[in-house]
């Protein structure tokens, strides 16, 4: 069978995010949507995406074809369903088609339809990311850990509920508090978490990311593989490769890929009104009502901070912004900005080139064409939210 993941309606509208991956690539829990089919599937997959992403993750057909709706992430329930779809039968799910088997010159319109009612996660907003972080967490540790053994924990750390904590293999974890009484903890292959820690549950470190010494993490947070995280940190998502290494606070926020979050640099994710939150939507160019009371910072792949930068409740960030000085910036700072509160230019794509080939050099990835190709795009579609 040849499994394809397909972006879905809500691809707009998990934008910054997807101006750069598919919707398959988002991380939610402790594994991407993709890693997290593929795993309960026992097979590769393709993707069918936004032509100019179409070269990183090219779309692979075969006599027969399934077609995933990414959006949502997979239970066993609905992998036996989807493994069961005849030829020219589609899935639905709240009027959502979540997964399609179709011959050549047909619709998916005119397929048959198979009504189902099931318990999962749909990732349909970039709110959606960390406010159902923590049952993500709790579905992926039951699919990583299920029938398998944890690293001993070593003595010289303080810990509740022994049972929901699980530390592979090469991990290191001394002198720290890990409370898992209120969710499990994860801690991946070579991870690392320093000594002072403070860890409450659901938690999920991923393999080669480091926790800095005396970090707070209140779950459900999760930081992704080879990023490094320090401070205060509220229920967040880390994709890959970013850094928020000093003291400050993050929380109930998402930050992509190669981010970088400056020292002592703090979100606010409660309005003084304590109202509900809005957030800048790309789809409908105007601020979309999340039913958040808390909600705070979403940061595109390749974004940064100076020190001691200020966000608002509920800022969005595009890719590849650099932003720096005093006071509170917009609370939407599209792709390529570069300044702060007194305002911002375009950051040049030569010099976006330049960063991101430093950047990424230091954890041993090179910028490629492709990228180059992505990241060109993403800046002449976004000029028309540049000032300058």
């Amino acid at each position: 069978m040849n499994y394809i993941l397909f972006d879905g309606p809500s691809r707009n509208d998990l934008l910054p995010f997807t101006f750069t991956r598919p919707v398959a690539d988002i991380r939610i829990g402790i594994l991407t949507i993709r890693e997290k089919w593929e795993k309960m599937l026992d097979a590769k997959t393709s993707t069918k995406t936004e032509d100019y992403l179409s070269g990183r993750w090219p779309l692979e057909l075969d006599k027969e074809n399934f077609y995933i709706n990414s959006s949502y992430v997979p239970t066993k329930e609905i992998v036996d369903q989807v493994r069961s779809l005849k030829k020219d039968q589609k899935l639905v799910l709240n009027d959502d088609v979540l997964a399609y088997n179709i011959s050549e010159g047909k619709n998916v319109e005119e397929l048959e339809a198979i009504e189902i009612d099931v318990e999962t996660i749909k990732v349909a907003n970039t709110w959606d990311i960390f406010s159902k972080n923590g049952k993500a967490i709790e579905m992926d540790f039951e699919l990583l850990t299920k029938g398998r053994k944890s690293q001993k924990i070593d003595s010289s750390n303080y810990v509740k509920s022994k049972e929901n904590i699980f530390i592979e293999e090469g991990a290191v974890v001394e002198n720290c508090s890990l409370n898992a009484s209120s969710g499990h903890i994860y801690i991946g292959k070579n991870a690392t978490v320093m000594e002072g820690s403070l860890i409450r549950g659901p938690f999920a470190l991923c393999a080669g990311a480091t926790i800095k010494l005396g970090a707070k993490i209140y779950g459900p947070t999760t930081i992704g593989p080879d990023c490094k995280a320090g401070g205060e940190i509220s229920n967040s998502v880390l994709f890959q490769n970013s850094n928020k290494g000093h003291d400050g606070f993050l929380g109930n926020s998402v930050l992509g890929e190669w981010c970088n979050i400056g020292a002592d640099s703090n979100n606010s994710n409660l309005k003084n009104n304590y109202a509900d939150v809005r957030l800048w939507n790309y789809n409908t160019e105007n601020f979309a009502k999340t039913g958040l009371q808390f909600c705070g910072l979403i940061m595109g792949d390749h974004s940064k901070c100076g020190i001691n930068t200020m966000f608002n409740t509920g800022t969005v960030v595009g890719v590849s912004a650099n932003i720096f000085g005093s006071g509170f910036p917009r609370n939407f700072i599209p792709g390529f900005s570069w300044g702060g509160s007194g305002g911002t230019s375009t950051y040049k794509i030569e010099k976006v080139y330049e960063t991101a080939e430093l950047v990424m050099k230091r954890r041993g990835v090179d910028l490629t064409d492709e990228d180059k190709k992505i990241l060109q795009h993403v800046f002449d579609y976004s000029a028309k939210w540049r000032r300058s």
